[in-house]
């Protein structure tokens, strides 16, 4: 297909996806479920943050979706663009199936995940081809766009036909870095039950040159690493991916030092990203103001409200800073923009909260809110306390976070959050954080978030309550709770 000819077909195919979400848009819209300040789509299926970058002064977020339907299918990259990582439009689709290395005659085929880099003015997206059924399976391809709206692939594509080696399963999801002035990709694949991010090198980002293994799993981190993110942070190097097959850790960040010369990460510090069960997929860019912003799908592989037909399915995290800190390990923070949705408040400070009694805070009546409180367990006994929020008036539903001091666990308990899967989470939260315990929290319809100590331990997890009350239930056990600070918004939509 010569290069006018592909045009034609690619607009033809955003024509045709655009028609589609159009159709289904309505009934989208009217589902109870829909999120009021995250980034979801207008309808349809999606799943993997795709091509984060900043270019020509908006932050450019694509992702994984099937217009044509809210279940998985043939992978299109959506487009959603925004200048304060709070309020986002939607564009056309960026990125459709059109080619022999993306089209199949099944389900399993399209445009898989992968990055985007600016270079010479231009918006390069760098993407997995995957067609079921046959070899290679994945290959990697590259898209151009001036304007970064309408995409021109690349004639000579795929830019790297197959795997360096047939005994890898997988090769897919290519994230691509500038390191002095020479281009790296990383791309995720697996080998003898062993996860590994597979090291490129480029001077032209035509040409690639396999340097073999940048990192692989120690036995015990998955058999197949899915988009791998390779970056700088901090006079360190990270690296984030989401390992398949993994015991009890679907995300896993490692923090560590980077060697150009030999093409060899060395990690030093392992943990997971987030500790809720609606994180995957996560993916970096670097913005204007050189922060490293972090997005992930906020959703998760079988879940059973995939099943249910809405118009729509998936959503993205809220944005994140992510940040190295003193002892190795990454903390990752609410990116101060979305301030800008808060609206009516509540404060309460400096309130003893006593054993086994209940104080209760109302935020306005609202699917989106914010909450924020610090505790001072230097003048607390408490052996535990709960807070419970989207909780129904009798409290046969609701969502509840825990914390046992003695232990410092922290539990987010989903088991009585409504429809879906029942989910209870947990983590230690890290001594360097001192006796105090803070948390913030967004609670936006149908999803939770959690960050403890500025962001020392993220839980994410999806809930389907029928209440809708915006407020929270504060009880201590064996003991009182010193409450240094509360405040509460209600938060607008993006």
């Amino acid at each position: 297909m010569n290069d006018s000819n592909q045009v034609q077909e690619h607009l033809k195919q955003i024509r045709l996806a655009d028609g589609a979400v159009a159709a289904a848009s309505e009934t989208a819209e009217r589902d109870e479920y829909r999120l009021h300040y995250h980034v979801m789509p207008q309808s349809g299926w999606m799943n993997d943050p795709n091509g984060l970058v900043y270019f020509k002064g908006e932050y450019h977020l694509f992702y994984q979706h099937h217009p044509y339907s809210d279940k998985w299918g043939p992978m299109h990259w959506g487009h959603a663009v925004s200048k304060d990582l709070v309020h986002w439009r939607h564009l056309p689709v960026a990125l459709a199936p059109t080619e022999p290395y993306e089209l199949g005659e099944t389900g399993g085929y399209g445009c898989w995940s992968g990055s985007a880099v600016v270079h010479d003015e231009e918006l390069t997206l760098f993407y997995t081809g995957h067609v079921d059924g046959r070899q290679p399976l994945e290959v990697q391809c590259a898209a151009s766009s001036a304007d970064g709206v309408v995409f021109r692939k690349r004639s000579g594509n795929p830019v790297i036909p197959g795997s360096p080696d047939e005994g890898n399963v997988g090769f897919r999801d290519p994230k691509v870095w500038r390191h002095e002035g020479t281009w790296y990709m990383v791309i995720g694949s697996g080998q003898s039950s062993r996860g590994k991010a597979l090291l490129y090198q480029s001077e032209d980002l035509e040409k690639w040159d396999y340097k073999g293994i940048a990192a692989e799993s120690d036995g015990t981190q998955g058999d197949m690493w899915e988009c791998p993110d390779l970056f700088p942070l901090g006079g360190k190097h990270a690296l984030i991916l989401s390992p398949m097959n993994m015991e009890g850790a679907k995300n896993l960040y490692m923090a560590g030092e980077m060697d150009y010369a030999t093409g060899q990460f060395k990690p030093q510090v392992q943990a997971m990203l987030d500790h809720g069960p609606d994180f995957y997929a996560a993916q970096t860019l670097v913005d204007d103001q050189g922060r490293r912003i972090l997005i992930a799908w906020m959703d998760r592989w079988g879940s059973a409200m995939a099943k249910e037909s809405r118009g729509w399915y998936g959503a993205m995290t809220l944005p994140r800073e992510l940040l190295l800190k003193p002892d190795g390990t990454l903390a990752q923070k609410p990116v101060p923009e979305l301030e800008k949705l808060r609206e009516k408040g509540e404060s309460v400070s400096g309130k003893l909260l006593e054993d086994g009694q209940t104080a209760s805070w109302q935020a306005a009546e609202g699917q989106g809110f914010e909450w924020l409180a610090e505790f001072d367990w230097c003048e607390s006994d408490a052996e535990r306390l709960e807070i419970a929020f989207l909780a129904a008036e009798d409290r046969s539903e609701e969502t509840v976070i825990v914390y046992v001091p003695g232990e410092r666990k922290l539990i987010l308990d989903c088991t009585r959050s409504g429809r879906g899967d029942v989910q209870v989470s947990e983590a230690i939260l890290p001594e360097s954080g001192g006796r105090n315990l803070k948390l913030q929290v967004f609670v936006d319809r149908s999803s939770v978030e959690v960050f403890a100590n500025d962001g020392d331990i993220v839980m994410t997890s999806r809930v389907y309550p029928a209440a809708l009350r915006g407020g929270l239930h504060l009880k201590p056990e064996g003991g009182a709770v010193k409450l240094q600070s509360l405040n509460i918004w209600s938060l607008t939509r993006s």
